[in-house]
């Protein structure tokens, strides 16, 4: 017997406003996601990518269809029950960092934790292994003005990791990054997902970084145009 998908979209539709202004973002999009796999999405501005990410991640909700998520019903799950969801099995990284200014390295990666209430010691033990994990021992008490942006992206990506997620959700993680930085970022997260067998779900419009994914969505006009292997990073 088949292992069931770890995300599952089946006939997943997302509409915004009504009437004449009602704006159809998602057309009945049906995506699997194994657990392991790495899964880059890709499409033009305004093809559905994003708001597929964001109910993945909990952060919107279907208008009609399916989100499954280890078999449970994602769509039936109150706001308190997806806030549960996303503290404990996701992490996200985003184009711009979203890092605390006057915060040190440290204390940013402790965020998720802090939140989950754990206690001080394995909570400043934990981030130190998340920043060690991403290449960062020794940058602990730096703030992310005294970071490069690529560093701050690790800071970003240690903080997503820390509270130990089953997916990792990255938004155009290299996008304000330079070329170098971006390739950088992108080993790092087709490390981690090698190698700790984290779930990867990346959205870009980079071509040449989507080749470190292992399988290209690609999104049309809220469709999903085409799903097909990567050629791989050569």
């Amino acid at each position: 017997m088949s292992t069931p998908p770890l995300i599952s979209l089946q006939g997943v539709t997302r509409s915004y406003g009504t009437g004449a202004a009602a704006f159809q973002a998602l057309r009945g999009v049906d995506l699997a996601i194994a657990k392991g796999e790495f899964v880059a999405i890709m499409g033009p501005s305004g093809s559905g990518k994003s708001t597929a990410m964001n109910i993945i991640g909990c952060l919107d909700t279907p208008s009609s269809g399916a989100y499954l998520f280890r078999g449970a019903h994602v769509e039936q799950m109150d706001r308190d029950q997806r806030a549960l969801l996303r503290r404990y099995f996701l992490g996200f990284v985003f184009q711009g960092f979203n890092l605390l200014a006057r915060t040190s390295a440290q204390e940013n990666v402790e965020l998720p934790l802090l939140y989950r209430g754990v206690a001080t010691r394995p909570r400043r033990q934990a981030a130190r292994e998340a920043l060690a994990a991403v290449g960062l021992s020794g940058w602990e008490g730096h703030t992310p003005g005294e970071l490069s942006g690529g560093q701050q992206q690790r800071v970003a990506i240690a903080r997503a990791l820390v509270s130990q997620p089953m997916v990792l959700l990255a938004d155009e993680p290299t996008g304000n990054l330079d070329t170098q930085r971006s390739h950088e970022i992108m080993e790092l997260i087709a490390t981690l997902n090698r190698e700790q067998g984290i779930t990867v779900l990346m959205v870009t419009h980079e071509s040449e970084m989507a080749v470190y994914a292992q399988r290209v969505v690609h999104f049309v006009d809220g469709r999903v145009a085409s799903d097909e292997r990567s050629e791989g990073v050569s």
